[in-house]
């Protein structure tokens, strides 16, 4: 049993990116539940989404937290959702994570493969799709529900992971895709309260776990 988790809340600018997502995957994976997942918080709470979306599965169950504008390649995909369920860490299917702009997105619609549509790399990606138990992710806190908005629940996730885990997700070899859509307003009161939300994850990752624990409610295990 494999879920697919999008967290997903309807945008004009996003609708016809989320239609195309949810027929690759319905294709691609085709034995997974494809679930959208949205909560009623104002504004959007992305790490909210992924957390509720795995709370409702059991707690072996491979779950896929995917974003609403991005694909993975199949094989990598299909390596992570083997190793996740007992591994005890997350899983990236990824080691390049490819934001294909308006220019690339157009060119995927008119039916160019994935890898080689004109993209930006992203460096230092820790987002997009994650493959993992429900089990896992409670096991380090999950991410942060403080964050609200757009920015910086991922790279917190991260620094989280890797302190109380031991290491950082497991990567596997291969690409990810982000399609286009109108870009999220990255400023303001809530972005700055993410921000420093971020600091504090930067120390306490320096500090070492118990002030990681100390800062999630994150008990020892």
């Amino acid at each position: 049993m494999v879920t697919v988790v999008i967290p997903w809340r309807p945008q004009p600018s996003r609708v016809p990116v989320f239609e195309t997502v949810v027929a690759w995957w319905r294709a691609n994976l085709p034995e997974a539940e494809i679930v959208p997942v949205d909560t009623d918080d104002v504004p959007f709470a992305l790490a909210r989404c992924r957390n509720v979306g795995l709370a409702a599965r059991p707690d072996d169950e491979v779950v896929v937290v995917a974003d609403a504008d991005t694909l993975p390649q199949v094989g990598p995909l299909r390596e992570a959702v083997a190793a996740a369920r007992t591994s005890g860490r997350v899983h990236l299917p990824y080691t390049a994570y490819h934001w294909l702009g308006e220019a690339g997105s157009a060119q995927f619609a008119d039916g160019v493969a994935l890898e080689d549509c004109d993209h930006e790399l992203v460096r230092g990606a820790c987002s997009g799709v994650y493959v993992t138990t429900p089990a896992t992710w409670r096991s380090h806190g999950g991410q942060d529900e403080r964050f609200r908005g757009w920015g910086f629940e991922d790279a917190a996730w991260y620094l989280a992971h890797t302190t109380l885990l031991g290491e950082p997700p497991v990567r596997h070899d291969g690409l990810v895709f982000a399609l286009h859509h109108q870009a999220e307003v990255r400023e303001g009161p809530q972005y700055d309260a993410n921000a420093a939300l971020m600091q504090q994850y930067r120390d306490a990752a320096a500090a070492g776990p118990a002030a990681m624990r100390d800062l999630l409610g994150v008990p020892a295990p």
